[in-house]
């Protein structure tokens, strides 16, 4: 389940009569220019209901969208505002705007419940200057966050700006300095730090508070950038691409988690506060009382009738594009799943799905290698093996995890990482190997599981656990048997016999003591058998996640250390 949905373009909204002269007011769609019913855009959340253009809101419509009624607390109203650099005709801009919009700055924060739970929101208004950083503006969201960190809240901030505000110079662009240093206090209280990015989001607002988000959504079609199409234009005579700097651009490109629809942002707000509570600690209870299943009588006799396979023949099996990925078991284990995306640096490799599931109460940071359901799928994700900056997303998600005190189960099905130039030039050694080494000493409890192929490093920079299990029918190598027949014995066609020989099976590896548990397929995994196998996942999950509650992050870290180091 994602509820982080897609959407179209932003814009002012602009009240014009209806020339016919009836009582039904009409504004123009900021996308497809056509006139459309105010009062109908309104209970829509400002959307056209032609074209689904967003129109951008101002703050106390963005309130009313999150905040539950009446319980919006304002802080820090009525701030003096200064002039530094004593610049000509500032104080007249000020107080015209805040005629204009009824606002005394362009930044609102304060205090509110969603859904009951309590968090601080703030709020940018593009009305006011653009929404540009003026000293006011980085005070206000600085003392927000303080206040957050003494009540222990959680901080979502709506982001729009214009960038710096130039009528304060030098002033304006340390609030980019002041505003990160105040994140990084909240991160350090283990406090949950959450963006929205809307139309526009630029310049030093960008390069500050609102990239640095645990979380970090945008709105439907937003323009978001460091230096705005203009100011590219005019600097280096660039030309930019259709769709460059949109949400959208940034989703592909790994910038941020998600898109996210007005009509679902309450309830995402919310689940971002029930997912990142780490006050709660190891673990919030969850209720396993619906873990029992009883299989079909189809699956009972496939059981029956099932017969055991040669090494190879499980080669062969985990190779098949009908058996089940992590992503099917899935269905069956977590009640939510919310997927996040992204490396923040480069790319979302979609070899790699992320993101947080619920198991009744509990949270859970869940990774999953994908090698995708048709061939134009295949292609896209390089037939499960991940580039480098899937391993980052990986990690990202994982040491969000620790921070807030999730346990992290992998889902491992790849051939290998993907041996392309392009991950080369990325520097996928690199991405592995620190893989390893952060996974390693994580202080939450880490989950493997091999669900497929566990080719070479590919697959281990995500099988780092506290325990590993496997499927009864997959693999786990140091290469694929065709390349150890081939290097050995120069001889790819003994591929065969190399697989009885290299134990890459599931009994093999859980008499070498290499995986704890060997998890039953009912004859086969597939469509008929991935339901039983996925509710009994779920069960064993379960009572994987009981044994860790009350332990340390320190005790966990040393028993995963141990775990290692006996080989």
């Amino acid at each position: 389940m994602n509820i982080l949905g897609l959407g179209k373009k932003v814009a002012n909204i602009t009240i014009n009569k209806n020339s016919a002269g009836n009582d039904k007011e009409y504004i123009p769609c900021p996308k497809c220019g056509g006139m459309v019913e105010r009062d109908r855009v309104v209970k829509l959340k400002y959307i056209c209901y032609k074209c689904d253009g967003y129109f951008r809101v101002k703050t106390t419509n963005r309130i009313r969208m999150v905040a539950d009624k009446g319980t919006f607390e304002s802080w820090f109203d009525g701030m003096e505002i200064s002039n530094p650099l004593e610049f000509a005709g500032y104080e007249e801009k000020l107080k015209e705007a805040k005629e204009r919009t009824g606002l005394d700055e362009a930044l609102t924060v304060g205090k509110c419940k969603i859904f009951g739970a309590e968090a601080v929101i703030g709020v940018c208004d593009s009305r006011f200057m653009m929404a540009s950083m003026g000293h006011i503006v980085g005070e206000k969201l600085t003392m927000a966050i303080e206040r957050a960190i003494e009540l222990s809240l959680p901080v979502f901030v709506f982001c729009c700006s214009g960038g710096a505000r130039m009528q304060e110079g030098i002033v304006s662009l340390m609030q980019m300095a002041k505003t990160s240093a105040a994140v990084a206090k909240l991160r350090e209280a283990g406090l949950l730090y959450c963006t929205i990015l809307t139309d526009p989001t630029t310049g030093g607002v960008t390069a500050s508070f609102a990239m640095l988000g645990d979380v970090i959504m945008a709105e439907p079609g937003a323009l978001i950038g460091f230096a705005g199409p203009r100011v590219i234009r005019q600097t280096i005579g660039q030309e930019l691409p259709e769709g460059f700097q949109t949400a959208e651009f940034l989703l592909e490109h790994g910038i941020i988690d998600g898109i996210v629809e007005r009509r679902n942002l309450k309830k995402t707000l919310y689940f971002m506060i029930k997912s990142h509570n780490s006050k709660e600690g190891l673990y919030s209870d969850f209720d396993d009382t619906n873990t029992e299943y009883k299989i079909s009588e189809i699956v009972n006799e496939r059981l029956h009738f099932s017969k055991p396979k040669t090494a190879w023949e499980k080669v062969k099996g985990v190779r098949q594009a009908t058996r089940p990925q992590g992503i099917d078991y899935m269905e069956y284990i977590f009640d939510v799943f919310i997927e996040a995306h992204g490396d923040r640096a480069f790319r979302d490799d979609p070899s790699i799905i992320g993101g947080i599931g619920f198991i009744g109460n509990q949270p859970v940071t869940v990774i999953s290698e994908d090698k995708g359901k048709s061939p134009e799928d295949y292609k896209k994700k390089n037939y499960g093996m991940p580039m480098p900056e899937g391993y980052r997303k990986a990690l990202r998600l994982m040491k969000q995890a620790e921070h807030f005190n999730r346990p992290v189960v992998c889902f491992v099905n790849t051939p290998g990482a993907y041996p392309g130039m392009e991950a080369e030039e990325r520097g996928m050694g690199e991405s592995i190997a620190r893989n390893l080494m952060e996974m390693a000493d994580l202080k939450v409890p880490v989950l493997c599981i091999l669900v497929g192929e566990g080719g070479s490093g590919g697959a281990l920079a995500t099988a780092v656990g506290n325990e590993v299990w496997m499927l009864e029918n997959a693999t786990y190598s140091i290469l694929s048997p065709e390349g150890f027949a081939s290097i050995l014995w120069k001889d790819s066609n003994r591929a065969a016999e190399a697989s009885e020989v290299m134990k890459i099976t599931a009994s093999d590896l859980c008499d070498l003591k290499i995986i704890e548990k060997i998890i039953p397929e009912y004859g086969g995994a597939d469509e008929v058998t991935k339901e039983a196998i996925g509710r009994n996942l779920k069960k064993e999950i379960c009572d994987f996640l009981e044994k860790y509650r009350g332990k340390s992050g320190e005790a966990i870290r040393k028993e995963r250390y141990e775990r290692f180091r006996q080989f």
